[in-house]
């Protein structure tokens, strides 16, 4: 594709030389650049609602006991918070990403008559291949971080045109889905917004089926249709995950750690964080002091 070579070049142009490790700088509002000149190792992350345009290189994500591939030429979908690991398996690469925008795409929505009866809630996290119009709306988009008086009028514009892109194409029920209030997906998303901000607290499935509007048991269903997971299995990712955050930003003691996230138990903390992350704690934090990209998110 002579489209993504041009787009490609552009962005390695904007991220400079040494590119920086992992999310790198925002060109616009809402426009993120992303390498890694090496292959990685698998990374602990939460990827938000995004669309991630793949120009160089491969990667795999993990949700759950699902790994996704994809590599240049593609574009990543996610429509809810998700705790993933990733690894870059091809270097260099280099990615855009640019946060979706629910109110948007209800707008384009109610504006062009398409919302969908309501159905089941599909998977938060999608691949598919790029075409020319998505390449192209994406190069319009990266060319304006050069013309910055033009780039406050123009640029929500084509962040609209590439939200359309996306509605019309591959992944229009993904997309359909973000821009319907009240939707399943907005259900479920109120119970992944409460499990981050509540992780440390004993989940009481009933207390958390409130919160969606849902019963217990269409609760469960759905929120492992979107996620991959049970909300408990989300809520001890989350948890272990600011466990390592915790311990990078801190250092402190590493049962208090285990504390803080909700374990009661110092030895089930170790034992959990270990099968995450392939260390326990403190060797694990260790090997980051060694060699600090390994915390690098990509």
């Amino acid at each position: 594709m002579n489209g993504l070579h041009e787009l490609a070049a552009l962005v390695r142009r904007h991220l400079g030389e040494p590119w920086p490790e992992g999310v790198g700088p925002v060109l616009l509002p809402g426009l993120q650049l992303i390498g890694s000149t090496t292959v990685t190792e698998a990374q602990q992350l939460v990827y938000e609602p995004m669309l991630c345009i793949i120009l160089e290189g491969a990667k795999n994500t993990t949700l759950g006991a699902e790994t996704h591939a994809y590599r240049a030429g593609q574009y990543l979908v996610v429509s809810a918070d998700l705790p993933v690991s990733g690894q870059v398996i091809e270097a260099p690469y280099l990615a855009v990403g640019i946060p979706l925008d629910p109110a948007m795409i209800a707008e384009l929505l109610a504006e062009t008559g398409g919302a969908a009866p309501e159905t089941a809630p599909v998977r938060a996290l999608a691949v598919s291949d790029m075409d020319a119009d998505l390449i192209d709306t994406v190069t319009r988009l990266v060319r304006l971080a050069d013309r910055p008086n033009e780039a406050a009028v123009l640029a929500p514009m084509i962040r609209r045109e590439l939200m359309w892109r996306l509605l019309t194409g591959e992944r229009a029920d993904m997309m359909r889905q973000i821009g319907s209030a009240g939707g399943r997906l907005e259900q479920v998303r109120r119970a992944i917004r409460w499990l981050r901000r509540h992780y440390a607290e004993p989940m009481r499935v009933e207390r958390l089926a409130e919160v969606a509007g849902m019963s217990e048991t269409s609760l469960h269903r759905h929120f492992k249709a979107v996620t991959a997971m049970s909300p408990l299995q989300y809520q001890k990712q989350v948890r272990l995950q600011e466990a390592r955050n915790l311990l990078l930003s801190r250092r402190r003691d590493m049962a208090a750690i285990g504390f803080a996230v909700g374990y009661d138990s110092p030895s089930q903390f170790s034992r959990e964080y270990s099968r995450l992350f392939g260390q326990p704690p403190g060797r694990d934090l260790e090997r980051l002091r060694a060699d600090p990209s390994l915390a690098v998110a990509i």
